[in-house]
């Protein structure tokens, strides 16, 4: 894996369950925009073409809670910028930022992903 996206390779990211933490939960079924908020980029695992059930099967063993997933041309219609960031943990690891010159994503770029992401059925 490099630092290329291909528009239909899926992002995943865990975020906590509403009954842990209400603040990333419009409802049940809806995220709010606080799940792409991080000042340090976005953390999400590359799809990298693997199936939801393989990636969830290996998110939960680090991570609790639901799993979400967009799509890397979804990143790139608000122009946000990926970068495949392998880990100790995770050789799929890679971060969503603003722009090629800031970190945190825009109110609306955050807003926007959040409303054209899925909530996978599998728990993390």
């Amino acid at each position: 894996m490099d630092n290329t996206f291909k528009e239909n390779e899926l992002l995943y990211r865990a975020v906590y369950p509403p009954e842990k933490n209400k603040f990333f939960w419009k409802d049940e079924n809806h995220i709010s925009s606080a799940v792409f908020l991080d000042k340090k980029g976005v953390s999400v695992e590359r799809g990298n073409f693997r199936s939801d059930k393989t990636v969830v099967e290996n998110m939960k063993q680090t991570f609790i809670g639901k799993i979400i997933s967009l799509t890397a041309g979804i990143c790139f219609k608000v122009n946000a910028r990926l970068l495949y960031k392998p880990t100790k943990r995770s050789i799929y690891h890679s971060e969503i930022h603003g722009s090629e010159t800031r970190i945190l994503l825009s109110p609306s770029q955050r807003r926007f992903l959040a409303s054209n992401c899925n909530i996978l059925k599998n728990e993390a």
